[in-house]
């Protein structure tokens, strides 16, 4: 009995995930900006903005940052700003949506597939390694070909380059998990297959998808901007970075603020999801001891 009490009193003493995850210097500044990040962007969803991203002051065209303009406008007089902002609520849309379904659809894939085993697993992972054969912004590149332009079609075609790492992500730990005494019992009991996989293995799978929904979300931003920048992502004069990106070439060595500023941007969000994965994973993983 008193075993039992010390072993609940240790349990009560650990530390929360969200203390631990601040006590790591990457997954802390990770954090911070990450959240930075979607308070702008809720900001840009509410159009609280100095200025209407696509308003245009014409008069004020390649005007450098200023009291009237804090970051300069760009070659129609808009606001830089403002796009900015707007822009990070395009950007994270396409990220967090992509990755929902992406991380949603391979987790199915990788679970199912490692669950039922034998043909079933063989035919799944040989599918997900010939999408592994493509580079990812090539495959996202075709997908938008076939599907057409458009916010809808870009979060479709990043959705599509990383469900097959998902499916890979997953499928580890639940083959390991699957041999585990306490799913054999639940089976022995006659306990559903469904619920023996939503109840007992999933749970006990996540802590690497969680690591890698945040890691996902720095690539995905970083593909969207790849496809806005070739003309195939979302389409101006709505705002995204990778738009703006694009439409500074050619003026940039008159307006450089036009390049670095959105440049900035995409390197910071990039940068800070890559910094709250490896936080992340620090904390979920057992045998890292360092932090507790």
């Amino acid at each position: 009995m008193s075993a039992r009490s010390d072993s609940i009193g240790e349990l009560a003493k650990e530390p929360s995930v969200l203390r631990r995850l601040l006590r790591s210097r990457s997954g802390a500044l990770g954090l911070v900006i990450v959240a930075f990040y979607v308070t702008v962007a809720v900001l840009g969803l509410l159009q609280i903005t100095p200025y209407p991203p696509t308003e245009q002051h014409r008069v004020d065209r390649l005007q450098g940052p200023s009291s009237q303009y804090y970051l300069g406008t760009d070659m129609f007089g808009r606001d830089l700003l403002s796009r900015l902002i707007k822009g990070s609520t395009n950007s994270l849309y396409v990220a967090f949506s992509c990755v929902a379904i992406s991380s949603t659809l391979g987790t199915l894939i990788g679970t199912a597939s490692a669950y039922i085993g034998g043909t079933f697993d063989n035919v799944m992972m040989r599918i997900m390694d010939i999408f592994f054969a493509f580079p990812a912004i090539l495959l996202a590149l075709l997908v938008v070909v076939i599907l057409g332009r458009g916010l809808d079609k870009t979060i479709i075609a990043i959705a599509v380059v990383y469900t097959p790492i998902f499916a890979r992500v997953a499928r580890g730990p639940v083959l390991s998990v699957k041999e585990m005494e306490y799913i054999t019992a639940a089976r022995c009991i006659g306990m559903h297959h469904r619920r023996v996989v939503f109840f007992h293995v999933l749970p006990n799978t996540l802590a690497p998808l969680i690591v890698q929904v945040s890691l996902a979300l720095s690539w995905s931003l970083l593909t969207e901007a790849g496809l806005s920048f070739l003309g195939l992502g979302i389409q101006p004069p709505e705002p995204s970075w990778g738009v703006m990106l694009s439409e500074s070439q050619g003026i940039s060595e008159i307006a450089p603020w036009l390049m670095i500023y959105p440049g900035l941007a995409i390197m910071l969000g990039v940068l800070g999801f890559n910094l709250l994965g490896d936080g992340l994973r620090d904390v979920l993983d057992p045998r890292m001891k360092r932090l507790r």
